[in-house]
């Protein structure tokens, strides 16, 4: 059973194998930028991208999956114009820019861990990165990359022929479009690398640098916290397709400018998520955007979301409505009324017809991540003539990838999903941080079994402690 998927690059499904010598996967995902919430239209790339990395597992593939923090303000134009986010976020809220940052961090990771999305092998925040970043620009530099202006220094994109491939873009007819506004740059396509602070004022989030005092690009900050962790050429690089025509396009330029090695062997990119008959695109801009907050104010569990999201294949568009919401609510409980009797029978998969029904729900999200098929098969299994036994063997091993949580009884899991405070959590964490830092080890086992009691399960790794619902 061969897996393949759509490489953005290629704009063709290509089969995944591991370069000879490899034996993990090199996963990099844009995060988000915490200036707000996450909405639920952010949160399906999320989504498509713990699908991906489920499956590779279920493939037998050992990852290391990056997903980075932004937490340093950039411009809200991909085109470095505009206001700070960090700081435009600061201004709505009364807080300082560090504050909310961290709000917002803490809101997104309870909506991961309540869509139950699996935690990648490391969170990188741009903020501890700010050396990497100006070590990456310092380099471009020594190559020939960039050149200087009032506000800050800048990538020369005409100086990488293979600027425009990835996103098919006219740059000839963008140059003709933006020679009015394009300031100091030397083409439109041009991107700020670093960025000068004003001299009017200080910035809330400021670093020195060897060009003075300022600030990284937003684009900058994805390449070089990638190749620090991941090395010069990743596996695959994940993101939302609004990323294709400016931030992903502009991180290929300066990686491969940088390393003289491609960057990527595959691009994978999630469609968006539209708002009903409008079909305009849920985003933060517009004012208007759905959180899981909101749902779940509305009587959803967030695995509703998630099922909704599996109903659609990742490269497509997807509506929103509330009344399809309402239905993929009623196929989960209809769901869990037939696996919930099968909860603690699952014995080996040994028939025949039990092992083509597992090899069937392989090649389905082995093809592209082909979730709605691999829901359809699902749903034929519990219809079919099958040893209960085998029957809650394969919902189990199905679950590995949908991660609907089919193991947990649903009225279980609402009540969990219920009772989780983050900011509960991340306290508990914090103490049993500080006790174990004292050699406190009773301290430590006890706010361990409190967290246990609570549903919650904490790895703890060199870069700090992460959890999740069990």
């Amino acid at each position: 059973m061969s897996l393949s998927f759509y490489n953005t690059a290629s704009r063709r499904k290509e089969l995944f194998t591991l370069p000879e010598g490899e034996d993990t996967v090199r996963i990099y995902c844009c995060g988000p930028t915490v200036y707000h919430f996450a909405h639920i239209g952010n949160l399906r790339t999320y989504l498509f991208e713990d699908a991906l990395r489920r499956t590779l597992e279920y493939y037998g593939y050992k990852l290391k999956h990056i997903v980075n923090i932004t937490d340093v303000g950039h411009l809200t134009s991909d085109e470095d114009e505009g206001e700070d986010k960090m700081e435009k976020g600061a201004a709505r809220t009364g807080k300082t820019v560090w504050e909310v940052a961290d709000f917002y961090t803490k809101a997104f990771m309870q909506d991961w861990h309540l869509l139950n999305i699996e935690e990648p092998t490391l969170w990188c925040r741009a903020t501890d990165h700010i050396a990497e970043q100006i070590d990456l620009v310092k380099t471009l530099e020594a190559k020939g990359f960039t050149y200087r202006t009032s506000d800050g220094i800048y990538f020369d994109s005409l100086k990488f022929p293979r600027y425009a491939d990835f996103a098919h873009l006219d740059v000839e007819n963008l140059q003709k479009g933006s020679r009015i506004d394009m300031g100091e740059k030397h083409s439109a396509t041009d991107f700020a690398l670093w960025k000068f602070s004003p001299t009017d004022k200080k910035r809330a989030m400021e670093w020195d640098s060897p060009w003075g005092v300022g600030f990284p690009g937003w684009h900058i900050e994805c390449s070089a916290m990638a190749m620090h962790h991941l090395g010069p050429t990743l596996d695959i690089h994940c993101g939302g397709s609004d990323h294709i025509r400016v931030h992903h396009t502009n991180e290929i330029a300066q990686s491969e400018c940088a390393t003289g090695k491609p960057f990527s062997r595959f691009w994978m990119h999630g469609e968006f998520l539209r708002m009903g008959a409008s079909d305009s695109k849920m985003s933060k801009s517009s004012g208007e955007f759905l959180t899981v907050d909101l749902l779940r104010e509305k009587g959803f569990n967030p695995l509703d979301y998630r099922l909704f999201a599996l109903t659609s294949h990742y490269r497509n568009y997807l509506n929103f409505t509330w009344d399809a919401l309402e239905s993929a609510k009623e196929s989960l409980k209809s769901l869990h009324k037939k696996t919930d009797l099968l909860m603690g029978k699952a014995q080996k998969i040994e028939s025949k017809e039990a092992l083509d029904w597992q090899a069937q729900f392989k090649d389905a999200i082995g093809d592209d991540l082909n979730m709605p098929k691999a829901l359809g098969i699902l749903n034929n299994v519990l219809r079919a003539d099958l040893v209960e036994s085998e029957k809650a063997a394969l919902v189990a091993d199905f679950d590995k990838v949908l991660g609907l949580c089919l193991d947990i009884p649903r009225e279980d899991y609402e009540k969990k999903a219920e009772g989780v405070d983050a900011k509960e959590i991340e306290s508990l964490i914090t103490q049993r941080t500080e006790a174990r830092q004292a050699k406190n080890w009773a301290e430590s086992d006890r706010i361990r079994d409190v967290l246990a009691d609570k549903g919650i399960v904490i790895k703890d790794s060199p870069q700090g402690t992460t959890w999740t619902l069990k």
